[in-house]
Order: structure tokens, then sequence, then C-alpha cells
């Protein structure tokens, strides 16, 4: 099942578009998409934050700038698909409860079905650890270092029916050094991304046409 791809409207600091944030861990990408905001107005507004369990860290960046944070574990049901299936419309239910218009994934763990993704093509973005479509996946750290890779970075991008396939918003660089373990590079990469991500949200926010048509069959 594919949806459509339709962007989400023009936003404004007089009229914000308003975004959910979703996490799995620490938190560390959405602490920088808050702390982006708070320093002016921005074009968009963080209404909400959801996590994939109550005891996610990142709940706590929210619960301290007064934005509303939920988890959602799992469903305690036996099928697998259909555990994934009821999650996703609970997640997809309080999006819509909170009107959001954009959803920015960050180091969130799930990999989301094609119904979840073609209720929200063009207003559901990522950003990954590699210069995509180089060393998608999970591993993108170690990929990169036993590629002999001496440039990395991280990608901006919507999110389709694949993995990490979705078409590239922005993208920033750093340099893989000699020595660099997976650590190394994870750190500089994130760097990046704390970086990279805020500003390109706030961009898609002021003019979402500048990065595709608004429809996209």
């Amino acid at each position: 099942m594919e949806g459509s791809f339709t962007l989400p409207r023009e936003g404004s600091t007089s009229d914000p578009l308003r975004i959910a944030v979703l996490i799995s861990g620490g938190g560390s990408g959405l602490a920088s998409i808050l702390a982006y905001e708070s320093l002016e107005p921005r074009s968009f507004h963080t209404v909400l934050v959801l996590a994939d369990s109550d005891e996610a860290g990142g709940l706590d960046h929210a619960r301290k700038a007064g934005i509303d944070s939920i988890g959602i574990p799992l469903p305690r049901i036996v099928d697998k698909k259909e555990q994934r299936l009821k999650h996703e419309d609970l997640v997809h239910e309080q999006l819509e409860k909170y009107n959001t218009e954009l959803i920015a994934l960050a180091g969130y763990m799930r990999i989301f079905t094609p119904v979840f993704v073609g209720k929200w093509k063009g207003r559901l973005i990522n950003i990954h650890p590699s210069l995509l479509p180089k060393y998608p996946g999970a591993h993108a750290h170690r990929d990169a270092l036993a590629d002999g890779a001496v440039i990395s970075g991280c990608t901006v991008h919507f999110v389709d029916e694949g993995v990490d396939t979705g078409r590239i918003i922005s993208q920033s660089e750093v340099p893989v050094l000699t020595g660099d373990n997976i650590g190394d590079l994870q750190n500089r990469v994130k760097a990046a991304e704390h970086a990279l991500y805020p500003r390109t949200i706030d961009a898609i926010a002021k003019n979402p046409g500048l990065f595709v048509d608004r429809q996209d069959g």
C-alpha cells in the first residue's frame, strides 16, 4: 500500500508548523531540536514527543520544556504482525489528536509498515547517520569503517516504504579519521546531526515546496 506524497503546509513564526518528534532512547536529537526552538521564534513548534517505551530517557527533555510526552509501548498481542499494526494505530491516534503536521524521527528505532507510511508520506522525515545512499540500515558506522570510507556524515530524508530509501532532503559531511573506532565516528556524526536536523526542519516548515513538488505520484 503506497500513499500519495503530500507535503505539509507552509509554517511561519506567527503560525508555526506543528511537529511531533518520535524517539526511542535518550533523546539527544530531540534536545537539539528543542534547543534550536528556544533561541528565537521558528516556523515550527514541537507539540508532542512520543516514545516506544515509557522508560525512554528522552521523554524528560520534553517534560522539562513543557511539551506533552507520551510513551506507547508495544501492546501485549501474541501475533507480531497484529501487534505491530496495533502499535502504529496507537501512535497514529496521538498524532491526529495533536493535529500533527510533520513527524520528525529522532533516534526512533522502529521501522514503520507501509500502512503507516502511506498515511503520513511527505510529512514523515528521518535523520540517518551516513551519507545516503551509502550505508543504510542499523550499522552505518561499522559499515563505513569496514569500507575504508574517508568521509561520512548524516542525511535527512523523507521516509518511504523502504529502509532509508526515501528522497534526500539535506546532508552534512564529517571526516573519518585514521584510527577511528565506531564510537569516535558516531560522536562526530552525532554532533553534525544535532546541527543539521533542526535547521532542516525549519527549512521544510518555511518552504516545503523547495524540496519536492507538493504532490508526487
